[in-house]
């Protein structure tokens, strides 16, 4: 069987010519439907509703200089963490100028250093029952503060020479002050939270008491950070505009 022809030159040229628009018609549609999405997603955006809040600055005292006060850091007689569970019952709240009075040791000078104005704390006591809490906030200057707060504690703690004082307001709370507790504190912005833990029956812990821990979390990451000092962290849309304006 003789081999077929080769193509002519027009046929190469009008393959050629096909193949170009094929391309064109391929990279046409691509580039068409880059624009729609795009399109598209400009107006999704412009369809999106307006933040109802915006971030606040609480990085110093001065950016941030409204007092904390009883009420908003526990502002009922019961802190619900989960709806489905027993909340903890506040027994008694303080709030005091002089950060001493929920120090004791070398946090003490710390604190005194750090330009520690207030502290607010309650004594709780756990869903359970088997648990008394003291938690509170210590207003400092600045957020460097905060931090060289949080760094320098567990140093001072490990070396018993300072402590969290467990607020004591009733004579069944004194397990906060004579037995062995368990602490937990942690910052965010100009304040620095902290939680203090003791068995309602003055016994030691339990190695790894899942209880202790579940209760830091709960006051210190949820309830101290996550809602009290979140609030403060964010305002309405509407009162940043006025302050940009």
């Amino acid at each position: 069987m003789p081999l077929a022809a080769p193509p002519t030159t027009w046929l190469k040229a009008s393959l050629a010519g096909l193949a170009a628009l094929v391309l064109l018609m391929v990279c046409g549609f691509g580039s068409w439907q880059i624009l729609r999405d795009e399109q598209a997603g400009t107006k999704a955006t412009a369809n999106e509703p307006p933040p109802t809040a915006v971030p606040r600055d609480i990085g110093t005292r001065e950016a941030d200089p409204a007092p904390l006060s009883v009420t908003e850091v526990f502002p009922g007689k019961q802190i619900s963490i989960d709806a489905s569970q027993p909340p903890y019952q506040v027994l008694r709240t303080q709030q005091q100028g002089n950060c001493k009075i929920a120090t004791d040791g070398q946090i003490t000078a710390l604190f005194g250093s750090l330009g520690c104005s207030q502290v607010v704390r309650a004594t709780l006591r756990s869903p359970t029952k088997d648990y008394f809490v003291t938690g509170g906030i210590f207003n400092l200057s600045t957020s460097e503060a905060a931090k060289g707060a949080y760094d320098k504690i567990k140093e001072i703690v490990d070396a018993r020479q300072g402590r969290f004082k467990g607020y004591v307001p009733t004579t069944a709370t004194k397990p906060l002050a004579l037995s062995s507790t368990h602490l937990g504190w942690d910052y965010r912005g100009h304040f620095l939270v902290y939680c203090v833990i003791a068995r309602a029956d003055g016994r030691d812990f339990a190695d790894g008491d899942p209880f202790a821990q579940q209760i830091l979390y709960d006051l210190i990451e949820l309830h101290l950070l996550g809602t009290v000092v979140q609030k403060r962290s964010i305002m309405p849309a509407s009162a940043g505009a006025r302050q940009e304006g």
